[in-house]
């Protein structure tokens, strides 16, 4: 039973299984496990990306064109510049600007500040993920391509989860050992009464562990299921990794990731997005005359993954961030000590 006040949800009962200071110990058993196993498997260098670029650039993630970024002076500079939402864009660049080569790619971590989020016990102000990328070849721009990939990356988190259990075994084990795949036209047909959340909720309460598929264009039924920048996944060929979570018996997303437009089909999405003014921008104009490798990448949450695998009802537990005082003191009082 979940108890539930405003944005916040409490299992009735909840005690978390690690305490504050082993919890510390474990965020970084875990993180320093799944980095390594990330790298390894994907052929990934790690980089240093940046916290904020120039707004001219185009090359700041709009996410899902509504969210504002935060923004601020530079003295030296006389500009604005905003803090990254996410580095969809700027790691396709950084791979053609550090020489990488097909099956080659990068993978850094990402901070942003999302001020426009709806703080609840998965979504906090502060972001923090891996953010990866690594350069295909044209004939691998395929569905076939970006299902393998999820497997792989799927293996590193049962690996990680492994790991983590033989050093907490008071831990509990949640991954299935598959993942399930399905297309959002195949998620609303199978559930045509329910909400796009609602349907996430009953596939992963099924299946354990889900890739959703082709997110960001209308449904048959007019709206699509989730809102998705036009210029950086190919909306045919991208999707989220979502966990059924059983501490808050929710879907739990990990992860978003997908192939990355070519000319084609950024041509094509910036017109149904109805921003076909983006063209102008220098990372649109590399895009659309072809002077960018051909890529695939995502983002993992750092935050959700330690929350998930360390079972902790609030990603507060995991991550310091500022939270409303009625949430701090409703955690609180059921026994929750946010960080």
């Amino acid at each position: 039973m979940i108890v539930m006040e405003s944005n916040t949800a409490i299992p009735q009962g909840y005690r978390t299984r690690l305490d504050i200071r082993a919890t510390q110990a474990a965020i970084k058993l875990l993180k320093d496990q799944f980095e390594t196993q990330l790298a390894d498997t994907l052929n990934l260098l790690r980089v240093s990306a940046p916290l904020f670029v120039r707004p001219e650039t185009g090359l700041n993630d709009n996410l899902n064109g509504v969210e504002r970024p935060v923004d601020f002076d530079i003295r030296d500079l006389s500009a604005r510049v905003e803090v990254v939402q996410s580095l969809a864009k700027w790691k396709r660049m950084a791979l053609a600007h550090y020489g990488f080569k097909p099956g080659e790619g990068l993978y850094t971590d990402m901070n942003a500040i999302r001020r426009d989020e709806t703080l609840d016990n998965l979504h906090s102000v502060y972001v923090d993920q891996w953010d990866w990328e690594k350069i295909i070849r044209r004939e691998e721009r395929t569905r076939e391509t970006l299902e393998r990939v999820v497997r792989e990356i799927y293996r590193c988190f049962c690996r990680t989860e492994n790991h983590l259990l033989r050093h907490y075994p008071q831990l509990v084990r949640k991954l299935p050992p598959d993942i399930c795949f399905m297309s959002t036209q195949e998620l609303e047909d199978r559930y045509p009464a329910l909400d796009p959340k609602a349907r996430e909720d009953a596939a992963c309460r099924q299946y354990g562990a889900v890739f959703i598929e082709q997110i960001g264009a209308p449904l048959k039924s007019g709206s699509p299921h989730d809102g998705r920048a036009p210029d950086y996944d190919d909306w045919q060929l991208n999707g989220d990794i979502l966990f059924w979570y059983p501490t808050l018996e929710r879907a739990f997303e990990i992860s978003s990731m997908g192939i990355r437009v070519d000319a084609e089909a950024m041509r094509c999405q910036l017109q149904v997005a109805g921003c076909p003014e983006r063209a102008e921008l220098d990372f649109h104009r590399q895009v659309l005359q072809d002077r960018l490798p051909l890529t695939m990448g995502g983002g993992i949450g750092q935050s959700r993954l330690c929350m998930y695998f360390l079972d902790k009802a609030h990603i507060g537990e995991v991550q310091a961030s500022v939270w409303p005082a009625s949430m701090i003191d409703f955690c609180k009082m059921h026994g929750i000590g946010l960080l």
